[in-house]
């Protein structure tokens, strides 16, 4: 799967001077800087508040960390904060971010179903956000990883797009289009994607040596969820466009959760 992972890391850092540049402006680390919890969803910065109540001297990994805007935030919570990635130039262009406001990060390149860079038992909570399972191919390896770099008794808590959006395409609102099965997993594409279900999440943490304590199926926040962003169309819609994709009758698909949370433990 070397020949996999090669282009994944090569697409990113082809994409981070393009659409991705969205997601490093001034606004929007300004936001963070003002309010860290808005990088999360409210349910799932709940389940990491239960988790930690105080987040401060607590040490943390987020591997895949892409955007780094929970990175950000849990080092404005106090946290001493590892940020893994395997796209060297997406840790570059956020560790740029960190310098310029004297943030104490620590950057490492390295591949989620390896961590090899990251020594065992190091870490009170692991942490993955948005976009990480799509571009796994080998969830047992991730889940392993992850469990072996946790302390004993250490929290693993993740955020992403619920399965259940996976078989749908998303170029209507209007209508539900299915795409493929719900168990067609993978690959798909020329830059190789996988869309797990709950199950193979579940078992693959389960085998691993986590204990599951909590799950969590959450709908947007807000009709931003339905937009591409890299093309710009949320300037082109209306507040009332926006409010009108979260009605499940307007938008059937809203009729599905949106986002997935699991709380699990070593």
């Amino acid at each position: 799967m070397k020949g996999q992972t090669d282009i994944v890391k090569r697409s990113w850092d082809e994409w981070l001077d393009s659409w991705y540049v969205g997601y490093r402006t001034e606004e929007v680390i300004a936001n963070i800087i003002k309010q860290p919890d808005s990088a999360f969803h409210p349910t799932t910065f709940s389940m990491i508040m239960k988790a930690f109540p105080d987040l401060r001297g607590k040490r943390i990994c987020v591997p895949s960390s892409g955007d780094n805007h929970a990175v950000f935030a849990f080092h404005l919570m106090g946290a001493h904060v590892t940020s893994c990635d395997i796209s060297e130039r997406q840790l570059k262009n956020s560790s740029v971010i960190a310098q310029r406001y004297g943030w104490d990060i620590e950057f490492i390149c390295d591949d989620t179903m390896k961590l090899s860079s990251i020594k065992s038992n190091e870490y009170d909570f692991v942490y993955t956000s948005n976009g990480v399972h799509v571009w796994i191919h080998d969830l047992n390896s991730m889940y392993t990883q992850i469990q072996r770099v946790l302390k004993p008794d250490g929290a693993y808590i993740m955020y992403d797009i619920h399965p259940f959006m996976r078989p749908f395409g998303t170029s209507s609102t209007d209508k539900i289009h299915v795409v493929h099965p719900y168990d067609s997993t993978g690959p798909f594409g020329e830059i190789p994607t996988y869309k797990w279900r709950i199950q193979d999440m579940l078992n693959a943490m389960m085998s691993s040596g986590f204990t599951v304590k909590h799950m969590e199926e959450m709908f947007a926040v807000d009709g931003r969820f339905w937009v591409d962003e890299s093309k710009g169309e949320a300037s082109r819609l209306s507040d009332q466009d926006l409010e009108d994709f979260r009605n499940w009758q307007l938008n059937p698909l809203a009729a599905l959760p949106q986002w997935l949370s699991i709380y699990a433990t070593k």
